[in-house]
């Protein structure tokens, strides 16, 4: 019996990978409209911090357009980010605060009833992953494991039209 393990016996490599607390892997950072469908997909190595990489998320979409508000998490809290992106790129950051969040309160309820559409983006993350080859990183190249989440990103574009 030929298992995949004495084929390919080397740690994951290659551009875009990074450690994280329970090896290496690589994050894919997704914009999704209002109706859960992608407007843009980027991917990084695992260990920067998500609010690092929504600049290069935002630069990598596939419309010209940009949205008018994005919906993070908590991770997304950060008072530096949320100026950024509404000076630069006329963008409003909706997130909620982190429970040990030090500076006065930003955002108030009203706005973060939007929140509750979050599950928008995590069902085009399932989407995404009925694909076996966006599930598990076997490309070598960054480059190409992208291609194939533009892919999947086309196909269930197509399936919704």
């Amino acid at each position: 019996m030929l298992y995949r393990w004495f084929v390919c016996a080397v740690k994951k490599r290659g551009p875009g990978v990074g450690k994280t607390k329970r090896g290496k892997g690589t994050k894919i950072m997704a914009i999704a409209d209002a109706a859960g469908l992608p407007i843009s997909i980027d991917t990084h190595a695992a260990s920067p911090h998500e609010v690092t990489l929504v600049e290069q998320t935002l630069e990598a979409r596939f419309l010209e357009v940009l949205p008018e508000k994005l919906i993070g998490d908590r991770a997304y809290d950060s008072d530096p980010l949320d100026e950024y992106l509404l000076e630069e790129y006329g963008v409003e950051m909706i997130a909620p605060h982190r429970s040990n969040r030090k500076k006065k309160r930003t955002q108030d309820g009203r706005k973060l009833r939007r929140y509750k559409k979050r599950w928008k983006i995590e069902r085009l993350f399932a989407w995404i992953q009925n694909f076996r080859r966006c599930i598990v990183r076997y490309e070598y190249y960054q480059a190409n494991f992208e291609a194939f989440l533009r892919l999947a990103c086309i196909i269930i574009l197509l399936r919704q039209f």
